[in-house]
């Protein structure tokens, strides 16, 4: 069994959780896939902004679970979707943290999209 590093967010690699202020949508082309006023923007280190949706703003009908688990020390576990929409399947397009390690509690019944796939835009 390996051991996982599980590091605490600090001046090094500090992550905030903030409600995003406005309305937040999430579209695969022309379709939406997800759209809430109760986003939250976790800021991680140097990195991009990533907007985290409540999973029950997200139209179901599109989501597919896969097996896939990738590790983050800050963070924990993320488990990932797949999206089906149009025929088409974006595998591994949705990510979320169900058991977000304390630090970034918030985020626990969130989703995010990889924006190389999902256009998530900040509205209002």
């Amino acid at each position: 069994m390996t051991v996982r590093e599980h590091l605490e967010p600090g001046p090094d690699h500090p992550i905030t959780t903030t409600p995003t202020a406005g309305r937040v949508v999430a579209r695969v082309g022309d379709t939406v896939v997800a759209d809430t006023t109760a986003a939250l923007t976790l800021q991680e280190s140097t990195y991009p902004g990533v907007q985290y949706l409540p999973l029950a703003d997200v139209d179901g009908r599109y989501l597919q679970r896969t097996g896939t688990h990738t590790w983050c020390p800050y963070k924990g576990e993320a488990s990932y979707y797949s999206l089906l929409v149009d025929g088409t399947e974006l595998t591994d397009a949705v990510w979320t943290y169900e058991d977000a390690f304390p630090a970034v509690a918030e985020i626990a019944g969130h989703v995010a999209f990889h924006p190389d796939r999902v256009d998530v835009s900040v509205e209002g």
